[in-house]
């Protein structure tokens, strides 16, 4: 076994027998919680604190929250997805003008499924056919079928290798052995996300640097590339420790991790790092809008589900009148990124302008009813306090 049950170790440090000598110094309560931030995550970035701010696509990631989350301490993180490499570029420059901290860049490797090129005419007459009654209740005029969807990864890498970040985060595959080698070279740490134990073991394979393991609680899409995400749905506290006992670079965990408890228990169970998206979407520093943010704040939150409706892939998210009522017509809808431009007419995607609650995307984790706070610095603060045991 590669790697040591770190609950057992726990104990085993933390126990020793009254007939057996203790060798050197033995460190107490207080200076094993002060500890708690020394990990290979955290050595492997120069960070203070093993806490990652979620990146997020769909342009709710912001130059504020993550150099707000940097200078705390943590490893902000900003979501590439929906931009340019021209304007990856400059907001890297605008995070570095706040923040001489690392940040994290994320990119989508697979941003085009496969569907794209036998999703025909006829289907898209039978998508806009299913939403039909929804654009005319809103006043909104039938679309015709998007023919821009976005720029791809492969223009976007060219950002990364300019911009040079800390870390280049990934999710939804592996990049090529060329541009890992080209990270390499450049001193880019790289971060890959696992929805499994095998695509783990991929990507420490590929040779990345670190691993985010995402469990299936956690908000957004689920980011599964050896197997679909519906056969890709294990809970964040089994995933980790599977995937501790199977590779040795640093592991952060995600989903369901919305305060100092979730930390600690992906710390006990192997994690080096925790990953929190909806705890810091939440924040008035990401760029989600207003109406989004309080909505996390409501008993709404207690009820989220799994869903293709906004982007034709599947995310998590508050329940809500189209959630509910397509559930039973997910066949239907076009693939991604399809669906979310053409969700973007009916304003439901991407959710930074407030909307029609009956058909906003509201992302949102399983744990976002744990949410106490409304500003980044206060929440980093907060968390770090109560690990310190404060």
């Amino acid at each position: 076994m590669k790697r040591r049950n770190a609950v057992k170790a726990i104990v085993l440090a933390g126990v020793s027998s009254p007939s057996l000598p203790v060798f050197g110094h033995q460190p107490s309560l207080k200076s094993k919680k002060a500890m708690w931030n020394k990990t290979k995550f955290t050595a492997l970035l120069g960070i203070d604190y093993p806490i990652v701010q979620g990146p997020f696509g769909g342009g709710l990631s912001s130059v504020k929250l993550t150099s707000t989350v940097s200078n705390a301490g943590g490893l902000g993180s900003f979501g590439g997805q929906p931009y340019s490499a021209k304007e990856i570029i400059k907001i890297s420059k605008e995070i570095r003008k706040f923040s001489n901290k690392p940040f994290n860049i994320n990119l989508w490797v697979n941003d085009r499924d496969a569907r794209l090129a036998t999703f025909g005419d006829d289907d898209y007459k039978k998508l806009t056919a299913l939403f039909e009654p929804y654009f005319n209740e809103l006043g909104l005029p039938i679309p015709e079928r998007p023919s821009n969807l976005g720029t791809k990864f492969e223009e976007q890498i060219e950002a990364i290798y300019e911009a040079k970040p800390a870390i280049f985060s990934f999710v939804y595959g592996i990049p090529s052995a060329n541009i890992l080698e080209n990270c390499r070279r450049l001193g880019i740490k790289t971060l890959g996300a696992a929805t499994t134990v095998d695509e783990a073991i991929a990507l420490e394979n590929a040779g990345v640097d670190a691993i985010v393991a995402t469990g299936f609680e956690a908000g957004g899409h689920r980011v599964s590339f050896l197997r679909s995400a519906e056969d890709s749905l294990t809970g964040t506290f089994s995933l980790i420790p599977q995937v501790a006992d199977q590779v040795k670079i640093p592991i952060i965990a995600a989903g369901g991790i919305a305060d100092s408890r979730g930390i600690k228990a992906a710390l006990a169970l192997g994690a080096d790092a925790v990953q929190m998206g909806t705890a810091f979407l939440a924040t008035a520093q990401s760029n989600a809008s207003q109406d989004h943010k309080d909505k996390l704040f409501t008993p709404d939150a207690k009820y989220t589900t799994l869903t293709k409706v906004f982007t034709g892939r599947l995310s998590r998210g508050i329940r809500n009148r189209l959630t509910e009522e397509l559930k039973e017509h997910e066949n239907l809808l076009a693939p991604y990124p399809l669906q979310s431009k053409f969700m973007g007419f009916l304003k439901s995607y991407p959710a930074t302008t407030n909307s029609n609650p009956d058909f906003k995307a509201f992302w949102a984790g399983q744990s976002a009813s744990l949410l106490k706070y409304r500003d980044a610095k206060i929440l980093m603060e907060t968390l770090v306090k109560e690990m310190n045991g404060k």
